[in-house]
């Protein structure tokens, strides 16, 4: 049985909005005495989230520093540097997928993905140094690092965790947790977004993006020994519900349901997930207040939600064109224009402008919590 009592950080999918957690992180870092080491026991990220947790358990002996370097990264970000999106790149991969699609398919030479993210795998390998990770939870900077992706063979949400001996492996209906030391090939498994980024074989099994299947994402911190997570959303609920009541129905082009699609992949788990830990929490407070029935299995577990305060789709809005020629032309194929949904641009919009923006909001977001984050983080 894990010792509970430990923060852990949970870092949902995000894509290029990746960049407002490094935002809320670099205020949080601001919160801590200089030198101090990564204040979390677990850290837990899917897709883009994945790789941020990833970096802070390589580099979890400073956490400002970790958290500068990160944003060094994401604020000079260009889409080059997460996929091939040069001219004669595009025109081949979209001709690549009329004709497997007029011609019902092209034997072995189907098209493996939209996009070919090989660049992003570079600058992984040249970033974080993985050795580091087992040396971080060695000394006891961190606990568990978990990173988790999408089996397409089994079919399952798999978490891959390192940390220390006395965690151990778990099994629940469709989502599992395995030991495992963590390399490039699951960030690059948990980050392949469907269609976009083409799968990856991790002892002989194929994975996609991990959001697929995690209709539970709070679950793996929670069965590696926390009991506080700091949870650090890109998107609030209710500032949607408001945008979309306030916007003229017209019929969605496959990029607005491309959109709509990742924002679910992204957001949906989470936010359901959220509801329901709460939930368990208020009954837990009322069986101990009435004495009544037995929840000796159960603990309460104490979340902090730091989401954006804007429309981030808005923000995309004012980027697009930095996104080179042949990918908006792309995106003009699938129907989106500069008035419609911005959401499947907000999540692939890896830009400077766009990502510094973002780094921005989400650093001022958390500035304006820190009242909560500093009591969160010291007690």
């Amino acid at each position: 049985m894990t010792e509970i009592g430990k923060k852990a950080l949970i870092l949902p999918g995000a894509g290029a909005r990746g960049a407002y957690q490094v935002g809320v992180l670099k205020a949080v870092a601001s919160f801590l005495p200089k030198g101090a080491h990564n204040p979390f026991a677990i850290l837990s990220g899917t897709s883009a989230g994945a790789i941020n947790a990833a970096v802070l358990a390589s580099r979890a002996l400073s956490f400002r520093s970790a958290v500068s370097e990160m944003e060094k990264v994401w604020a000079n970000f260009t889409i080059t540097q997460v996929c091939r999106a040069d001219n004669w790149t595009m025109i081949k991969s979209s001709f690549h997928w009329m004709a497997a699609l007029a011609l019902g398919g092209l034997g072995y030479r189907n098209p493996r993905s939209l996009l070919d993210n090989q660049p992003l795998r570079e600058l992984l390998e040249r970033n974080i140094n993985f050795d580091h990770i087992g040396r971080s939870i060695e000394k006891g900077h961190i606990d568990a690092l978990a990173i988790t992706a999408s089996a397409y063979s089994s079919p399952q949400s798999v978490t891959f965790f390192q940390g220390a001996e006395s965690l151990f492996p778990w099994v629940r209906k469709r989502r599992v947790g395995k030991r495992s030391k963590i390399n490039v090939e699951h960030l690059m498994a948990s980050s392949a977004v469907p269609f976009v980024f083409p799968p990856v074989m991790i002892d002989g099994e194929y994975y996609g993006d991990g959001a697929m299947r995690h209709s539970a994402p709070l679950s793996s911190a929670i069965h590696l020994g926390a009991d506080r997570m700091l949870v650090i959303g890109v998107r609030d609920e209710e500032l949607n519900s408001e945008s979309n009541k306030n916007s003229s129905a017209s019929f969605p082009s496959l990029g607005t349901l491309a959109g709509y699609m990742l924002d679910t992949l992204f957001m949906d788990g989470l936010s359901t997930d959220l509801e329901r830990l709460n939930q368990i929490n208020h009954v837990l407070l009322k069986s101990d207040q009435n004495k009544q029935g037995s929840t000796e299995h159960f603990r309460p577990i104490k979340t902090l939600v730091v989401v954006p305060k804007i429309d981030i789709r808005e923000v995309a809005a004012h980027y697009i064109q930095q996104l080179p020629r042949a990918l908006r032309l792309v995106l003009q194929g699938l129907g989106l224009k500069k008035d419609n949904d911005m959401r499947l641009v907000s999540y692939l919009l890896f830009e400077s402008g766009f990502t510094r923006e973002l780094i921005g909001i989400g650093y001022s977001d958390a500035i304006a919590l820190e009242e909560e984050l500093r009591e969160f983080l010291l007690n």
